[in-house]
């Protein structure tokens, strides 16, 4: 009891230590899967970015104002 005592948040996969394999080293293959969701995660972000940045185009902000146009006017 005279140790320090360390916690270790394993709430998220990527926090999570490795787990030892029979030779007592680190499962490799889940570091790597790891690291490619994690490439993965980043190119989907980015791409979500690219979406949510783009201009929005004419033919729908038309629709739009005729919705809005429609809803003040009652009819």
């Amino acid at each position: 009891m005279g140790g320090k005592r360390f916690m270790i948040d394993q709430s998220h996969p990527s926090r999570r230590p490795p787990v030892p394999d029979d030779d007592g080293h680190g499962d490799d293959g889940l570091e790597e899967a790891r690291l490619r969701q994690q490439a993965i995660g980043v190119k989907l972000r980015h791409m979500f970015d690219q979406v949510v940045n783009e201009p929005v185009p004419d033919e729908f902000l038309d629709i739009l104002r005729k919705a809005d146009k429609k809803a003040e006017g009652g009819s």
